[in-house]
């Protein structure tokens, strides 16, 4: 059965990205992006992984892909279609946000040890009874470039193969909302940074819940929901304008695919690398965060539950998180 988990996401991948490739105007992106993708995948994250033994360098290959994609999607898509713009800035900011932090953390100064999400990943190994790691290394890292091969690009292909070059109302509020979203990503992690950064500073070890971090344990993971939401939004239009145009088996699949952007994101945030392993190690490192646990949702945001502290009455400290930017 563990075998089966996993090699199920291939069996999609392959056919989502059969799927794109069956379709002629889509060919020639989706097979560049899959050359591109795995020679990024194979430097920037399988070969470091199979020397250190780190899976964490997949947090560097995976961001830089989806700056890829935004750069495949000015190459191969009109320059002067605002569908095109909006959709390349779309990858490209996701993309370098996360891709410029994992370079500077994790290759200009060498990173120390395995980060938590990745470690564990070792315990999930151990269960399914996967006891070689340097294979299950290789897998794991392979799950996440055939994500960017196939679910990911499915947005980058269609907006290429779009002739319209139009956003219409839909499109122009799903780019708002995208904005928003990533700013809410943005504002949360420069809070919970400044908080770590203060908490250092005075020896302190508590859970961060100031700012948006009152309203949600991982509220940075809900922004980045969004933002895949909101490209589906963007991406709706571009499906059915080629849809009288496609093979029904093609556009079904590219349809699924598109919804299924939402599910695969949502459970990476929760389950796979996101808020279960986060909140596995911050059990163990703050002894307030089951507390946290009781009175804060894990995902969407909304108030908290009874027994929350009252936010009038923090320290200095936390206020200063709570009003930063």
């Amino acid at each position: 059965m563990a075998t089966v988990r996993r090699a199920a996401p291939f069996v999609i991948y392959v056919a989502l990205f059969a799927a794109l490739a069956f379709q002629p105007d889509l060919r020639r992106f989706v097979v560049v992006n899959l050359a591109i993708q795995l020679g990024l995948f194979v430097v920037g994250a399988c070969l470091p992984a199979y020397r250190t033994g780190f899976m964490s360098y997949v947090d560097v290959a995976w961001p830089w892909g989806l700056a890829a994609l935004g750069v495949q999607i000015l190459v191969f898509g009109d320059p002067g279609s605002p569908a095109v713009l909006a959709t390349a800035g779309i990858y490209l900011l996701m993309g370098l946000r996360m891709g410029v932090w994992a370079m500077r953390f994790m290759v200009l100064t060498r990173l120390p040890v395995e980060l938590p999400r990745y470690r564990y990943q070792r315990r999930r190994w151990e269960r399914d009874g996967f006891r070689n790691e340097k294979v299950s290394l290789q897998v794991e890292i392979m799950v996440q470039c055939g994500a960017n091969v196939s679910v990911l690009a499915i947005p980058a292909a269609l907006v290429v193969a779009d002739t319209s070059g139009s956003l219409g109302p839909v499109g122009i509020a799903a780019i708002v909302l995208w904005a928003l979203s990533w700013g809410f990503e943005t504002t949360a992690d420069r809070q919970k940074a400044r908080f770590v950064k203060l908490g250092r500073r005075d020896g302190s070890h508590l859970t961060c819940d100031v700012g948006l971090w009152q309203f949600s344990r991982h509220p940075n993971y809900f922004g980045q929901w969004m933002q895949w939401n909101c490209l589906i939004a963007l991406s709706l239009s571009w499906l059915t304008h080629r849809w009288p145009e496609g093979h029904l088996a093609s556009g079904l699949l590219t349809a699924f695919g598109l919804a299924w952007i939402s599910w695969t994101m949502y459970h990476t945030l929760i389950y796979y690398t996101g808020a279960v392993p986060a909140e596995h190690f911050s059990l163990r490192k703050r002894p307030d965060y089951r507390t946290y646990q009781r009175t804060t949702n894990r995902f969407f945001p909304g108030p908290r539950r009874a027994g929350q502290p009252d936010l009038f009455n923090r320290a200095p400290r936390d206020r200063a998180v709570s009003d930063s930017p």
